[in-house]
């Protein structure tokens, strides 16, 4: 396996991007979803857009992450919004042309003839290795736990504090990290934010919406939604975690 980035071989992206989803393609529909996933967005951050690659170099796996400010003014912990505001906060400190000082590990996402073969830990050493590369101090991931889209109605510091009789987190891909070195700061209740009309998550699911709750698929929490006001409302939390740079 070989990585690049997208810096230099902006003619991946296609092909990295039609790789999947981190695991409900109704995710990038929102705000923040729709920015990671644009033209600008991309190629501001290619360098921290890493792709990997197999002998035949055809793209089998991606780690898309951001720099930012952190801790900084302003910003003593980490965000309760974590996913959604974490990207507010790099596009926030290049308009305000802050310098980064930690990498934020948005989303890894592998072929789907590949997943579970192990190839997410050597991605996430990778943006590790970029953090490091870069004079970053820090590697945050606001994590999306998998396992989770089987409980969507289980609360979220129920799920993440669950360990296996071996003592490591029972969540593989909390688990995945947890291997690395990371260890969990907290849950971020609103970690990702997503609204639309009846129509609006048919088209993005197939799913049709009924008043009260609904669950998705690849949804780790369910749709409020309400008839009366057209309307559905998803918001997901997520487990932040550091990995160390030692």
């Amino acid at each position: 396996m070989r990585v690049v980035d997208l810096a230099s071989r902006p003619d991946l992206c296609d092909a990295a991007l039609d790789l999947g989803d981190v695991g409900g393609q109704f995710i990038y529909q929102g705000v923040s979803g729709k920015m990671i996933t644009a033209e600008r967005f991309l190629r501001l951050w290619g360098r921290y857009f890493l792709i990997a690659l197999d002998d035949d170099g055809v793209p089998i796996a991606r780690a898309l992450s951001v720099p930012l400010a952190f801790p900084a003014e302003g910003r003593t912990e980490l965000p309760d919004h974590g996913w959604d505001e974490a990207i507010q906060w790099a596009a926030q400190d290049v308009m305000d042309a802050r310098e980064p000082t930690a990498l934020c590990a948005l989303e890894v996402v592998i072929s789907p003839k590949l997943r579970g073969t192990g190839l997410s830990a050597p991605m996430l050493k990778a943006l590790k290795a970029r953090a490091a590369e870069d004079g970053l101090r820090k590697l945050i991931v606001s994590v999306r736990p998998i396992g989770k889209e089987h409980e969507p109605d289980t609360p979220m510091p129920d799920y993440a504090a669950r360990r296996r009789p071996d003592g490591l987190l029972a969540d593989r891909w909390l688990r995945t990290h947890e291997r690395l070195g990371a260890r969990v700061i907290k849950v971020c209740p609103f970690a990702v934010t997503l609204t639309g009309t009846f129509a609006d998550w048919r088209e993005w699911t197939g799913v049709e919406l009924v008043e009260g709750e609904n669950h998705i698929p690849g949804g780790i929490a369910p749709v409020v939604a309400s008839k009366a006001l057209d309307h559905g409302c998803y918001i997901e939390a997520n487990v932040w975690m550091e990995h160390p740079m030692d």
